[in-house]
C-alpha cells in the first residue's frame, strides 16, 4: 500500500514577480496536484515576509479550493496566537460551507513572524502561547453542534466539525495532539531535530477522540526533483540561498538558482543551513523514491507533506509531478496504514 502524500505551499514570490503571480502559481500547482493524486494542499500563514504571498491564508484557501474540485485544501497552518478562535471558526466554517468535506484546519502555536509584526496584528502577546490548548478547545466547541443556551455561536461553523490538525516542531505539539486525539503534522522540513522523538511521543501517548480513532502523523519533507541528480541540486540552491538569507536577516523574494552554492555561503552558514534542511530529498526520480522510502521507514509516518522552494514555476510543477510518481511507489506497512 502506498503512502498518502500532500503539498505544503508557502506561495513563494520569485524575484522579478508579484504576489499576484505567486498566488496564480499556487492555484495552478493545486490543479496539477489534484490530477497527480495528492491528498491535500495546505497553505501557510506568514506575515511581513516579502517572499511569501499566503498571509491572508483563509482567502488564499478559498481561491485555491475554488479552482479545484476534489483535493482537500487547508492551512499548514493558521497561527492561532494571532487570532481570536471565533474569527477562525467563522472563516473556516465559511470555507467548509462553500467546499463541503474538503477543508482542513491546521493550527500552529507560534506567531509565524517577528514580535513587532505580532503586535501589529493586534493580539495580546502576554501568555498567548499558554492559551493555545484552551483556544484549540474553544475552536472544537464552535465547530460542534450548538448546545442549549450557547451564547456565542460560529455561523457558519457550528455543526460542520471542520477537521483540526496540530502542527509542531517540538515535543509540545506532539503531546498536545496526542492528548486531544487529533492528527499531527511535524515541521521537519525546516526543524528536523526532534522529529523522531515527537513521532514516538505522539503515537505512544495518543488518546482516541471523536475526530480521530487512531494516531495519524504527517511528516514534512523538502523535495527538489528533476530528471537528474545534478539538475535537482542546481534547483535546490534557490532554497539554500533563501534559508541562508533568513539567517542573515536579509529576507527577500525567492532567488534564482546559482551554479555554485559554495560561493554564496560561509562554512558556518553551510553547516547551520544544512542542518535546518536535513529533511530534504534532492535528485532524480529514483533518488527521490529511495529517499522518501527511507524517511517513511525511519519515522513511521502515516502521510508525507511535500514542499519545495523552486524559482521557476515549470520546474516546480515538474518537481511535484516527480514527487507524486515517487510517492506512489513508497510502501507503507499494513501496521501503519491500519
Amino acid at each position: 500500500m502506498s503512502i498518502p502524500y500532500s503539498i505544503l505551499d508557502l506561495s513563494p514570490i520569485p524575484q522579478g514577480f508579484t504576489a499576484g503571480d505567486a498566488l496564480r502559481n499556487s492555484r495552478d500547482l493545486a490543479q496539477h496536484a489534484e490530477k497527480w493524486g495528492y491528498t491535500r494542499y495546505w497553505l501557510a500563514e506568514h506575515h511581513n515576509m516579502t517572499g511569501n504571498a499566503s498571509s491572508a491564508t483563509a482567502v488564499v484557501i478559498a481561491y485555491v479550493a475554488g479552482g479545484t474540485s476534489r483535493i482537500r485544501v487547508g492551512s499548514g497552518g493558521v497561527m492561532l496566537p494571532n487570532h481570536a478562535p471565533l474569527v477562525i471558526a467563522e472563516q473556516f466554517g465559511t470555507l467548509a460551507a462553500l467546499f463541503p468535506d474538503r477543508i482542513d484546519l491546521g493550527l500552529g502555536r507560534a506567531p509565524g513572524t517577528d514580535q513587532m509584526t505580532a503586535r501589529a496584528l493586534r493580539r495580546d502577546l502576554l501568555g498567548n502561547s499558554d492559551q493555545f490548548p484552551q483556544d484549540v478547545q474553544e475552536l472544537q466547541h464552535y465547530f460542534g453542534e450548538i448546545q442549549p443556551g450557547q451564547a456565542v455561536k460560529a455561523i457558519p461553523g457550528a455543526g460542520l466539525h471542520v477537521p483540526i490538525w496540530i502542527l509542531g516542531s517540538s515535543l509540545y505539539g506532539a503531546q498536545l495532539a496526542a492528548h486531544f486525539g487529533l492528527p499531527y503534522a511535524f515541521a521537519s522540513h525546516f526543524a528536523p531535530d526532534y522529529l523522531l522523538d515527537a513521532m514516538r511521543a505522539y503515537k505512544g501517548l495518543f488518546k482516541p477522540s471523536a475526530q480521530q480513532s487512531k494516531p495519524h502523523a504527517m511528516v514534512g519533507v523538502n523535495v527538489i526533483a528533476a530528471e537528474t541528480d545534478e539538475e535537482a541540486k542546481y534547483l535546490f540552491t534557490t532554497h539554500q540561498q533563501h534559508a541562508t538569507r533568513m539567517r542573515r536577516n536579509t529576507r527577500g523574494q525567492l532567488p534564482p538558482p546559482i551554479d555554485d552554492i559554495e560561493t554564496f555561503w560561509t562554512p558556518h552558514e553551510k553547516i547551520s543551513v544544512s542542518e535546518q534542511l536535513a529533511c530534504s530529498v534532492v535528485g532524480s526520480p529514483e533518488t527521490v523514491r529511495q529517499g522518501l522510502q527511507r524517511l517513511v521507514e525511519k519515522t513511521g509516518a502515516n502521510e508525507l507533506m511535500i514542499t519545495g522552494q523552486i524559482f521557476d514555476h515549470q520546474a516546480r510543477l515538474r518537481s511535484f509531478e516527480i514527487a507524486a510518481q515517487a510517492a506512489l511507489e513508497v510502501e507503507i506497512s499494513p501496521a501503519m496504514a491500519a
